[in-house]
């Protein structure tokens, strides 16, 4: 959320836009992506981040305060700004900013599916909350001039709001060739997390190996971090795989990480728009994805641009592998269709969309 961000004011503050951004909970630290330098900054200090890993009902007796804070302090941030547009991505202020009455238009954009909340896998009165907030989604997205989502698929499941419209990510990245795809690499990124779900790539890659030789020579990389590092370490290790297994972080040059690869994995329990698809096409590579709400189906075109496996299907991802790796005629025509597609996701088009509905609402 934070590199769209950045890509879209950068594109906004070159258009001539005055562009603020306003925070809760940044604490002096500086932002993960370069941004441009025109842009506002100005931090709230509401710090919701601190209550993380709270018990539940800790949460509950301390967010209203939080909430009423946050709301006052919005308000007279705007006030002084006077915007003629305000943004939310779905965070702390969606319940009330439609309230504010500063003159301005409100938009509010979701990176995840209308379902995020439900994929938690949460038990408990934590399962209860979730569903709860799900309901209260729906609500609060109906409060704002415009609501955008990034996918075809996400809008139905939204029931298709009057004040709905799809705009996906872009792509800022300029790529010259596509990866040549003659390196033995699978790889995937992303946070180590419940949701990215790494330990059933790693599942479906032990079958893989014991079912098809040529997978033999085939490396599997996983590339990010996360509070799940630890565990995932343990499992390559239970199943005899350090070997082909590979944990990685982020490299600054992320571009010649995929141009290394010959297939991108994806194996999310739930998704949004996942920047890693629409980064892979930009590569030319062909995509194995679970197909999640939200995203995969929107980016890969089943038998053209990659395979799309039924969500949790272990052994299926390891069989969609698996054809790509012991077909390399295929794996080519499929990365050289991805290719072609990256255009669909290409920066100047989809911003243009965004200036487009800001100029409409006004």
């Amino acid at each position: 959320m934070e590199r769209v961000l950045a890509d879209k004011t950068a594109w906004l503050a070159a258009r001539g836009h005055e562009i603020h951004i306003l925070t809760t909970d940044q604490r002096g630290l500086p932002s993960a992506f370069e941004m441009d330098p025109s842009i506002r900054f100005r931090d709230l200090g509401i710090n919701y981040e601190k209550d993380n890993g709270r018990s539940l009902l800790s949460k509950i007796l301390r967010f209203p305060a939080k909430q009423f804070l946050h709301r006052r302090r919005l308000k007279k941030a705007l006030m002084e700004i006077r915007p003629d547009v305000v943004v939310s991505m779905f965070c702390n202020d969606a319940s009330f900013l439609p309230k504010i009455k500063d003159g301005s238009k409100k938009v509010l954009e979701v990176h995840f599916s209308r379902f995020k909340r439900l994929q938690y896998g949460r038990k408990g009165l934590w399962a209860l909350a979730d569903r709860i907030l799900s309901r209260k989604d729906l609500k609060d997205a109906r409060a704002f001039d415009r609501f955008i989502v990034l996918t075809e698929e996400d809008k139905r499941y939204w029931g298709n709001l009057p004040n709905m419209e799809v705009i996906p990510n872009s792509i800022s990245w300029s790529i010259e060739h596509p990866a040549p795809l003659t390196g033995k690499t699978v790889l995937a990124v992303g946070r180590y997390s419940y949701q990215k779900a790494f330990d059933r790539l790693i599942a479906a890659w032990r079958i893989l190996r014991e079912t098809s030789p040529a997978a033999g020579e085939w490396t599997l990389r996983l590339v990010g971090d996360g509070e799940l590092r630890e565990a995932l370490d343990r499992q390559i290790a239970e199943t005899s795989l350090q070997d082909c297994v590979q944990l990685r972080k982020v490299e600054k040059d992320m571009i010649s990480v995929y141009q290394e690869a010959s297939i991108l994995a994806l194996s999310s329990r739930y998704e949004g728009l996942p920047m890693v698809l629409l980064e892979a096409q930009a590569n030319g590579l062909p995509i194995v994805s679970f197909a999640c709400k939200c995203g995969p189906r929107d980016v890969v075109r089943q038998g053209e641009n990659g395979i799309l496996v039924p969500e949790g299907d272990i052994e299926g991802l390891a069989s969609a592998l698996k054809t790509l790796i012991e077909d390399p005629a295929l794996l080519k025509k499929m990365g050289q269709q991805a290719w072609k597609d990256a255009a669909l996701w290409d920066r100047e088009t989809i911003m243009r969309r965004w200036e487009n509905l800001f100029e409409s609402i006004l």
